[in-house]
């Protein structure tokens, strides 16, 4: 099961979900990769980390610039950390991570964070034209994501809305320029994606 949030299971209700489809799974992991600098020091680890404790999950992490990506399979959840999605899509190619993802959803339940659920879709062309500036290190030219899913999604909207400039207008040109529609989530609002289709929570 793929489960794409904006910034994590910060709601009551997605919480509530989630637990309900744990189903004796007792082990989770972050993979903490797409915070290029800080990996397990990321500032938002202690508050993933207790969500996932509260479920009755243990918790481990993964940083698959150093670990091998097939560690992810001793674990029930996985859960993708946000940060840089250039770098994170980067990363999982070289490393091989991209081949075991189908598998890995098939089996497993995968929580993305922010850029961790947006590497999950098909691509993250949104991402590049909204913020084209965080590729500017990476220099990432194939944005193919893991085609996990057709569901596109942008995270954090209302908050980003007041950040960016032209954020709704680029949203609506990218809808027309693709023919697709995009979820617009906030913050504690997440998509579950399963075989009957997906539940926006």
């Amino acid at each position: 099961m793929l489960i794409l949030t904006s910034n994590g299971l910060t709601s009551k209700k997605l919480i509530g979900k989630v637990y309900s489809l744990l189903e004796g799974r007792k082990s989770a992991v972050t993979v903490t990769t797409a915070s290029q600098y800080y990996k397990e020091k990321d500032y938002h680890i202690p508050g993933l980390t207790e969500e996932l404790l509260n479920l009755g999950l243990t918790v481990d992490y993964c940083d698959i610039d150093d670990d091998q990506p097939e560690k992810l399979f001793d674990y029930d959840v996985i859960e993708f950390l946000g940060g840089n999605p250039f770098y994170l899509l980067k990363s999982m190619r070289k490393s091989g991570c991209h081949t075991i993802m189908k598998k890995l959803e098939s089996e497993k339940i995968i929580i993305g964070v922010s850029s961790g659920s947006a590497v999950m879709q098909k691509n993250i062309n949104l991402i590049d034209k909204c913020t084209p500036e965080m590729n500017d290190e990476t220099k990432l030219n194939d944005l193919t994501g893991m085609s996990l899913t057709n569901i596109e999604i942008l995270p954090h909207y209302t908050r980003y809305l007041s950040k960016f400039d032209r954020f709704e207008e680029i949203a609506a040109e990218y809808e027309m320029e693709n023919n697709c529609k995009i979820l617009r989530i906030d913050d504690g609002q997440g998509v579950f994606l399963g075989e009957a289709g997906y539940e926006l929570i």
